[in-house]
């Protein structure tokens, strides 16, 4: 019996242990990812509160993605690597999100159908798809989600992994933002108003692109960008926000597919406009290079990179976005292909990159470093709207615990 007694005695100290000391609560908890924080949150008063500051020190970006492509290792499609029971993925990830930006080609999308003949089916599809991957994030989550021709993608689980670029193939990601100190992510929507030609300045100040002395970095996505009038209102939206203190990059994307503030107005199918994210926040490091037309081998491609690591943004905490033209990639590099990712990942090893091929690009040279100089090398409003480039962009969103 003195066997059995001693195992009892020690389960009673480890049970008054587990409900007493929240050190070792908090160190046993800090092992669980998201999902199984939150359900050990529900126990008692003390795991909820050791929870809960386990929580407030996770701030550093996650990120899901997966992808499947002639010149890559195969990964599950993103939504059955998201949407099928048990989404395994998001189960391990080990912050809570408040902001998730996710982009997927439109095979992932539209399920293989013939996008011309069937439309509607389509369509409906993605709205399917984009409303099950919804479902599994936090419900006061702000949700952006794109529709693009191609992906540029790091594969899950460390920020060295190799970037890919995925030209054909299925493939998508979602970057899951944390609450950060310090740091405010918002989505913003311009659409076009067919009645009205002046678009309302306004509208800027509501989405915090207007008199917010703390807006550092603007992602812009045009969406239905063959549209008459597309051109001149994305004009419209970029040219008062070209300023020398505020990053902007972005592209032309094929749709948008989830805007959680915009689910409850329907917009017209055909209408177009642009969607986006604005980063607001004194500790926020960022710089964009574009690489125009000439650049056009590994030599040229490294020296864009050169001036990209001369922004000495620090890496810690630090995301590379890429959007690139669907005429670059490894047609434009004669055949070689992954050339601007691999370049990005020789100068910035530790830096996950993301981002897409796409119908257009924003962007230009411009740095915006931690005393908030900004490095350019004209004094003239630099044209941001290119075709036939890649604009590589670094955001740094401050040193976490």
């Amino acid at each position: 019996g003195r066997g059995g007694g001693g195992a009892m005695e020690s389960a009673a100290k480890g049970s008054y242990v587990l409900a007493n000391l929240a050190e070792v609560v908090e160190r046993v908890l800090g092992f669980l990812p998201t999902k199984a924080l939150l359900r050990a949150a529900c126990v008692c008063r003390l795991w909820r509160e050791c929870a809960r500051r386990t929580l407030r020190t996770r701030q550093r970006i996650a990120w899901v993605s997966s992808f499947s492509s002639v010149s890559a290792p195969t990964f599950p499609p993103l939504c059955s690597g998201l949407c099928s029971p048990p989404p395994v993925s998001l189960q391990k990830v080990h912050v809570l999100p408040q902001t998730v930006l996710y982009i997927a080609d439109a095979e992932t999308f539209s399920g293989h159908e013939e996008c011309h003949e069937q439309k509607k089916a389509r369509k409906r599809n993605s709205k399917e798809t984009a409303l099950a991957l919804e479902k599994l994030l936090p419900k006061r989550c702000q949700v952006l989600g794109l529709v693009t021709p191609g992906i540029v993608v790091t594969p899950m689980g460390s920020s060295s992994n190799q970037p890919q670029e995925i030209e054909e193939g299925e493939a998508g990601f979602a970057l899951l933002f944390p609450k950060i100190d310090g740091v405010k992510i918002h989505t913003f929507h311009f659409s076009k108003d067919v009645k009205n030609r002046v678009f309302d300045e306004s509208k800027f100040a509501e989405a915090g692109l207007k008199n917010n002395p703390d807006l550092r970095v603007v992602l812009l996505f045009g969406y239905n960008s063959w549209k008459t009038g597309a051109t001149r209102f994305l004009h419209q939206i970029v040219n008062p926000l070209n300023e020398k203190s505020i990053i902007l990059a972005g592209g032309q994307v094929e749709s948008f597919t989830s805007l959680t503030s915009e689910n409850n107005h329907a917009q017209p199918g055909d209408a177009c406009g642009v969607v986006g994210l604005a980063f607001s926040g004194p500790q926020i490091q960022s710089a964009t290079v574009l690489l125009d037309q000439d650049v056009a081998d590994e030599r040229t491609a490294e020296a864009a990179m050169q001036r990209l690591k001369a922004a000495n943004i620090p890496e810690h905490n630090t995301i590379g976005f890429m959007f690139a033209c669907v005429g670059r990639g490894y047609r434009h590099y004669k055949t070689k292909r992954n050339m601007e990712a691999d370049a990005f990942r020789k100068f910035f090893p530790n830096v996950p990159l993301f981002g897409f091929f796409g119908h257009g690009e924003i962007g230009c040279d411009r740095i915006v470093t931690g005393n908030f100089v900004l490095r350019e090398c004209n004094d003239i409003k630099d044209d941001l709207l290119h075709g036939y480039t890649t604009v590589m962009t670094l955001i740094h969103l401050g040193s976490t615990k």
